[in-house]
């Protein structure tokens, strides 16, 4: 396929072509071709073609299609799908794909390997393979044409990515068996070799992006002035949920295979078509019975394997392969995070079988998160949208994991002081599950001769001046300005607007930052100044099913509904206003208690702790952050103005409810459920959340509260990790349920 004169008769038959009325068999060849070409090039890694013929092809094919109805499943131009795709639909894996439980050292490599060898009663033979980092999918295959991709979802429901997945060229849209030449070239052994395209073949794998592609298309997106992606695991995850399958096609995709979920033909047994965990497919006849041999299969059959899986046995034969791979690691032209290790006979993971959650026959053995030496440059205090205030460290940028890292959290002032960190030193970064990095010492011995500075957390906010107050644990510092300080500003906003707080219908997180952007407010108060004519001019982002946002004026409609809006929230109930504020411990039905007891927003201002704590169901702990919120003289000034300029009228409490009926302390809260649960199903755990007045969001933003992470958590963990929000493990959630009484 070298051969020049090949490719020139090739060329001269197709200049032939074009003379006549192309027919569907002129149509058929040229298909034929260029996905041969195309399985030359990203399956065999032998190009036969110049790029620029191959692009010369594709365009007669596309002239042919828009002249003609032939449009094949098959044909290339299928690879990108004409229009935007209106959200990702449900998708029921006929077989879960199950997460892999984690090793991290050699003593629990040796217990997996014990426990194979007891229920083999023999050494073991193993199929390993590189961890790959970045996103597992079904792929089907019907009659060898791709008809479905989806993503792992929770398991047992994935999303249909199926456009975005036609677009990555390394995935065939029509299978086909390779040549016993292709076979030689690429080492597949003829035992293993597919003998006929199955009529069923579900193939899970990995879809990520290579670094040097990672690499390039990051620096053309800073030449354009476009976001860049943190690492090449998030660029897989933002690449592969594009509404427009054409940004998809844009960005260097590529697959690994690594498991069969179902295979085989029509004529065989209905036992092997069946769904679920107890589905078997090793007694199919076209199928090898080993998992190297499967995976041999499916690289027959044109799909791409990963070129480091081998076979070996026992415990040596596992630590050989786990250290040569983590030697590899630096120089492999993608990311991985650790080895996978399969027991290699069929026969054996069926009679193993599953838990709950993932297969008993193998085990992800991961790498110890990398670190590398840098400098730290400075330490800078950040308020976030709760008033916590948290150090981070600037350092002198330091590629780590396969992500440049400039800056981190050193959490407060008590890991300061565990670290013994100061300005100047020589620290050592570490990629934590190489995803969030974190300091893990000092240096000490490079500190001979260094200028250094002690780390000294503020007594003040550094955005406001306000007082900060230590948490009750003593770790944390917050600032109590938080109807004044701007970190806080947006957050303030958005909890006096909720439904159960002043209730103004239409004012969410996109306008109020909006308004506090442009500043056309800078606290609550300001809601109040504004008019109709002024929020005519307020620019706001509407959604796009591009990549760029659309800006546009707010618009007089919409300015004059706000405006009632807020002028109707004037009248409210005493106890809906002592919640708006935002005062720690105190959510709706402490508001009610606090309103029935006292009768004006100026006699609660002026009470003491000993006074709020002779009040039932008023604690020492909700007394102090009442207390000393009210200190507090921007506050103060804020409730002044609300009261004075507002003209807020504040009636009589409203009736208190039953304790526990309204006991809701995440009201407004915004949760993201990510990954699997072990104890509880997803939507069990978000009606228990709500049940606490919390809402339950599937994405992550900037108003998120916290994010929930199970097992196999992915790009939902990595964004959450990127805006600095509260991250739960599965524990705590069931330690938050057990303290509000809630009961499994």
């Amino acid at each position: 396929m070298h051969s020049e004169v090949f490719w020139m008769n090739d060329l001269l038959s197709l200049i032939e072509a074009q003379n006549e009325e192309p027919t569907y068999e002129n149509y058929r060849e040229l298909v034929e071709k260029l996905n041969r070409y195309a399985k030359a090039y990203y399956v065999l890694d032998n190009p036969i073609v110049p790029d620029a013929e191959y692009d010369r092809l594709y365009r007669q094919l596309e002239e042919i299609e828009a002249k003609t109805d032939f449009k094949d499943a098959d044909a290339p131009t299928r690879r990108v799908g004409d229009g935007l795709l209106n959200t990702f639909a449900p998708v029921a894996h006929k077989f879960p794909l199950m997460s892999l439980g984690d090793i991290f050292n050699d003593e629990e490599l040796s217990a997996f390997n014990k426990r194979m060898f007891e229920s083999s009663g023999s050494e073991v033979e193993y199929c390993v393979e590189p961890k790959l980092d970045g996103l597992a999918v079904s792929i089907i295959y019907e009659k060898g044409i791709l008809v479905r991709a989806a993503t792992r979802g929770d398991g047992t429901t994935g999303e249909d990515v199926t456009a975005n997945v036609k677009t990555i060229h390394s995935i065939p849209l029509k299978l086909s068996l390779l040549t016993k030449e292709q076979r030689e070239s690429l080492g597949i052994q003829d035992e293993f070799a597919a003998q006929k395209i199955p009529d069923y073949l579900d193939v899970r794998g990995e879809i990520f992006m290579p670094r040097d592609g990672f690499k390039k298309w990051n620096e053309e997106a800073s030449k354009r002035g476009q976001k860049t992606f943190v690492n090449p695991r998030n660029a897989a995850a933002g690449s592969l949920r594009q509404q427009d399958p054409k940004i998809t096609a844009s960005r260097p995709l590529t697959f690994n295979a690594y498991y069969i979920g179902q295979c085989y033909m029509d004529d065989e047994p209905e036992s092997l078509k069946e769904g679920g965990l107890d589905s078997r497919s090793s007694n199919s006849t076209i199928m090898p019975h080993t998992q190297y041999g499967r995976l041999q299969y499916v690289k027959s059959l044109g799909l791409p394997v990963n070129p480091l899986i081998r076979v070996v046995r026992g415990l040596e034969g596992l630590r050989e392969f786990y250290n040569d791979t983590g030697a590899q690691r630096p120089s492999l032209n993608y990311d991985i995070d650790g080895t996978v290790l399969k027991v290699n006979s069929i026969e054996m993971q069926e009679e193993m079988g599953f838990t709950a959650k993932a297969p008993r026959w193998a085990i992800a053995y991961k790498f110890p998160p990398e670190e590398e030496m840098t400098k730290l440059l400075a330490v800078n205090f950040q308020v976030g949208r709760t008033g916590v205030v948290t150090p981070v460290a600037r350092l002198d940028p330091v590629y780590v994991g396969g992500v440049t890292i400039s800056n981190c959290t050193l959490h407060n002032e008590s890991e300061i002081k565990r670290l013994g960190i100061k300005v100047g030193d020589m620290v050592i970064v570490r990629r934590a599950g190489d995803v969030i990095p974190q300091i893990a010492g000092v240096v000490l011995e490079k500190r001979e001769g260094a200028t250094l500075t002690d780390v000294v957390f503020p007594s003040v906010c550094p955005e406001c001046g306000s007082a900060l107050e230590r948490e009750g644990d003593g770790v944390a510092y917050r600032c109590t300005g938080g109807l004044f300080c701007p970190s806080q500003q947006r957050q303030a906003i958005e909890h006096y607007v909720e439904r159960a707080a002043m209730d103004i219908d239409g004012l969410g997180e996109r306008l109020a930052e909006a308004l506090i952007d442009q500043q056309f407010i800078h606290n609550i108060a300001d809601l109040y100044t504004l008019t109709e004519d002024k929020l005519e001019k307020l620019l706001v982002e509407s959604a796009s099913k591009d990549e760029e946002s659309k800006t546009r004026f707010l618009g007089k409609t919409v300015a004059k509904k706000l405006i009632a809006n807020i002028d109707g929230s004037r009248k409210r109930p005493l106890n809906r206003f002592i919640y708006a504020l935002g005062i720690r411990e105190v959510g709706t039905t402490t508001a009610k208690i606090l309103a029935s007891n006292f009768r004006t927003i100026q006699d609660l201002m002026a009470a003491d702790e000993k006074k709020l704590q002779s009040i039932p169901n008023i604690g020492s702990v909700a007394a102090r952050y009442i207390v000393d919120f009210f200190k507090e003289e921007h506050n103060i000034t804020v409730i002044d103005r609300l009261i004075n300029e507002a003209k807020l009228e504040l009636s009589e409490c409203e009736q208190v409810s039953d304790m526990n009926a309204d006991n809701k302390p995440y009201l407004g809260k915004t949760f993201v459920l990510t990954g699997t649960l072990a104890t509880l199903k997803r939507d069990k755990a978000k009606e228990l959340l709500e049940s606490l007045g919390a809402k339950v969001s599937g994405s992550v933003s900037k108003k998120t509260f916290a994010v929930v992470a199970g097992e196999e958590a992915g790009s939902k963990l990595d964004k959450a990790n990127e805006l600095g929000i509260t991250v739960y493990s599965e524990e705590d959630l069931l330690n938050i349920l057990k303290e509000n009484n809630i009961t499994i």
